[in-house]
């Protein structure tokens, strides 16, 4: 076992285009829950209603691939305004149980008999990365770039320019946005919501600006799911994607800026670190009493192990400030 080859893929992953989707999702979820309070266990329901704005248009209708990602960012407004405006007058729980609760809907829904002509149900749809790729004027798609296993092919190297100049864009406007007035009545409902109401505020109208804006966050990340697989299945948005952007978000800092992608690095590095070495022990005899899903397991396992330790002694994250924890226990 090449503990030097594990490392460096590991690296890979850390920094590579899924990391990169996954941090900008959880940028929108740190708006969510890490500036404002909002429950949302369904972020991946954004993140499929807009790979699925980037498949329909492009697999079904035949249209321009720009017109899919405005497609995914539409679903995600009208998403998000369907989610909000029954549950945000009520308590954040309500909030917390919708989503999870829609997002798993949507799930269903799009692999769903009656919705075939659309989304080929459960087989999904393909050939969707062609025409991101014939934007390519940079990278050439037959070479590799890097060094030995830390190395991405042209088309990676593309995807990953486009997805982090993404990242970066985002975390610019946050952090606009909560030095902004706007961003300090947003920070004021998580710590008091009735402190805001009584200043006169609209804490309803400001809620789901938020839960729209990083909506639509996540439906982005959706459409650059598309492209970077190429093709798209329901069943790959489930429950545990926004369990794993919870993860992300905890891991990095929520309320912090950078702790979103921070936390992205941190979590691919080491589910990518764990399931290497781990079967690199199976291959080397050290494991008998294992199989390969068992490793998958305990891969999982381990992640949510170092999450509870994390939780415990650094519950405001890697880069996140104990003075300005954001995590209220109310």
């Amino acid at each position: 076992m090449d503990i030097f080859l594990i490392l460096a893929e590991s690296a890979r992953s850390a920094v590579g285009p899924v990391a990169a989707i996954y941090a900008l999702a959880a940028i929108g979820l740190n708006l969510h829950f890490g500036y404002t309070g909002l429950l949302n266990f369904g972020q991946v329901g954004f993140m499929l209603v807009g790979a699925y704005g980037v498949g329909i248009s492009v697999a079904v209708f035949e249209l321009p691939l720009l017109v899919g990602f405005a497609l995914g960012v539409a679903c995600a407004v009208v998403l998000a305004l369907l989610l909000g405006i029954p549950t945000l007058r009520l308590r954040a729980d309500y909030l917390a149980i919708t989503t999870i609760a829609a997002a798993e809907v949507l799930r269903l829904v799009y692999r769903a008999g009656f919705a075939e002509p659309l989304t080929n149900g459960v087989y999904g749809l393909q050939n969707l990365s062609g025409e991101f790729r014939t934007w390519n004027l940079i990278f050439d798609p037959g070479d590799r770039y890097g060094i030995g296993a830390f190395s991405f092919s042209g088309n990676h190297m593309w995807l990953m320019t486009v997805a982090w100049g993404l990242v970066a864009l985002t975390a610019l406007l946050t952090w606009l946005l909560m030095h902004s007035p706007w961003g300090r009545v947003v920070k004021g409902i998580r710590e008091d919501e009735e402190a805001v109401r009584s200043l006169g505020k609209n804490v309803f109208a400001y809620k789901m600006q938020v839960l729209v804006l990083g909506g639509v966050i996540g439906a982005l990340a959706g459409c650059l799911m598309a492209v970077h697989q190429g093709a798209i299945q329901p069943d790959q948005f489930k429950p545990q994607v926004t369990f794993f952007l919870w993860v992300i978000l905890l891991l990095g800092g929520a309320g912090r800026v950078f702790g979103p992608i921070v936390g992205s690095m941190a979590f691919w590095f080491l589910m990518t670190f764990t399931d290497r070495f781990l079967r690199g022990l199976g291959a080397e005899g050290y494991l008998p009493f294992l199989s390969g899903p068992d490793f998958g397991a305990i891969q999982l396992a381990f992640v949510g192990v170092m999450l509870v330790l994390l939780i415990v002694f650094r519950p405001q994250g890697l880069i996140g400030d104990r003075k300005e924890m954001l995590i209220n226990v109310k």
